[in-house]
């Protein structure tokens, strides 16, 4: 049995979907272990395109088991949406390949309103939100104010619970956003009409899991976002609101005695970003416009088009000694074809002062990219799929990066198609 865990090394957007796709086929178990609907996993394969936000990527993998951990942000109509979704594409769900932890926290309604009217006060300070409901989602988790999908089981228990949480949630939106708050029977409808359907989903998952592992088999645990967007690692406040580094995966799946046994980080061959904040290697106008459409750079969620640049060898560093990856997956270096000289972000400047160090986030708007360049391949790789044909200059880039960040390179993807990956 080994386990492993699939992760962002950046600002999230790196590729993970389609890599959790590949990689499942090896893989008993996949898990979501933290997050919600912000964010998109898109995968290709034969039965067409898809933006997962909260199914597990190995969905799509006959005999594969596919659970959402008590770390996960349980949002019903996301996932009830995404559940018909997939199904139309000709893919069978059902509790024998997808559970959810009872002891996952469900969004409700209030989260994601509540999402929106604090970006709204902030105003230009706003923290570039979703309005998923996640930062109020894990504020009331953390304050223990939330309903636990096991609670759908036992509803005179429920309606008692909703009732307590009701009084107080809307003194907060009344008093302090002036909105017009929720009643007894609009929460009751909402447990009907989308928690009735997650229901059968609803099962102890951690047991599963802790006889899945006696049994030997093996898991992947599947990260949303990337290592710069870690609430306690990333460059907080622009974070999400859960911690998306593998060393987590043991505890927001349900399995926190499991250890890992490979951490597979995907890191794109230049870097894009969604949501506001600090982004050090950042490229505007006609560059970046380029770039931003030979790669497809917007949201898989929102379709907000998602800022852009060479690769950040300084953050893509921090991002691999944060998530302790032994393996990295290097994602769309076909994008990069168009390049006669591909530019790196190799360092930062800081005050007049040359860095390799991540810096504490306060400073990080005071950084500024020292850009060097390597030379490009200027031909189409999309078929290529065995590391001796590439052109040289691609095999160079590759390795120049690897020996940049300290970790090896085991997988280049040269397309979004489920064959179009490179395993060195």
């Amino acid at each position: 049995m080994s386990n492993c865990a699939i992760v962002g090394i950046n600002w999230g957007d790196e590729g993970k979907g389609r890599m959790v796709d590949y990689l499942t086929q090896q893989y008993d178990v996949v898990v979501r272990y933290q997050g919600g609907g912000n964010a998109g996993h898109t995968v290709i394969n034969e039965k067409g395109k898809f933006a997962l936000h909260l199914l597990p990527s190995g969905i799509f993998r006959s005999g594969v088991m596919n659970i959402l951990g008590n770390g996960v942000a349980l949002d019903c109509e996301n996932l009830l949406k995404e559940i018909d979704t997939v199904r139309q594409g000709g893919v069978d769900i059902t509790p024998e390949n997808l559970l959810v932890s009872e002891r996952a926290s469900l969004l409700l309604p209030w989260h994601r309103e509540l999402d929106a009217l604090e970006e709204q006060r902030l105003k230009d300070k706003k923290y570039g939100s979703t309005k998923q409901g996640i930062a109020p989602f894990y504020s009331d988790k953390y304050q223990k104010k939330t309903v636990l999908a096991g609670e759908l089981l036992y509803p005179d228990h429920l309606r008692a619970h909703l009732q307590d949480l009701l009084e107080w949630k809307n003194l907060i939106l009344r008093e302090v956003y002036g909105a017009k708050g929720y009643t007894m029977d609009e929460m009751m409808a909402w447990v009907e009409q989308y928690g009735q359907r997650v229901k059968p989903y609803v099962a102890d998952t951690s047991r599963y899991l802790h006889q899945a592992q006696a049994a030997g088999k093996s898991i992947l645990f599947e990260g949303q976002l990337g290592a710069l967007r870690d609430l306690d690692y990333g460059i907080y406040p622009y974070t999400t609101s859960s911690n998306t580094i593998a060393s987590y995966a043991p505890v927001g799946s349900g399995l926190p005695g499991a250890s890992i046994d490979e951490v597979v980080g995907v890191v794109k061959a230049y870097s894009s970003c969604v949501g506001e904040g600090p982004f050090v290697c950042e490229w505007f106008g006609a560059d970046a416009e380029k770039l931003r459409d030979a790669g497809d750079e917007y949201g898989a969620k929102t379709g907000r088009p998602r800022r852009v640049g060479p690769i950040d060898l300084v953050a893509t560093r921090y991002g691999v000694r944060m998530q302790n990856a032994t393996n990295i997956a290097l994602t769309k270096l076909d994008i990069l074809s168009y390049m006669d000289r591909i530019p790196v972000c190799a360092h930062y400047e800081i005050n007049g002062q040359r860095t390799d160090e991540f810096p504490f986030p306060v400073l990080l708007d005071q950084a500024k990219p020292v850009t060097e360049y390597v030379p490009g391949w200027n031909c189409d790789i999309s078929g290529v799929r065995t590391w001796e044909d590439l052109p040289q200059a691609a095999r160079d880039y590759v390795e120049y990066v690897e020996q940049a960040i300290g970790c090896r390179i085991g997988y280049v993807s040269v397309g979004a198609e489920r064959d179009s990956l490179i395993v060195r």
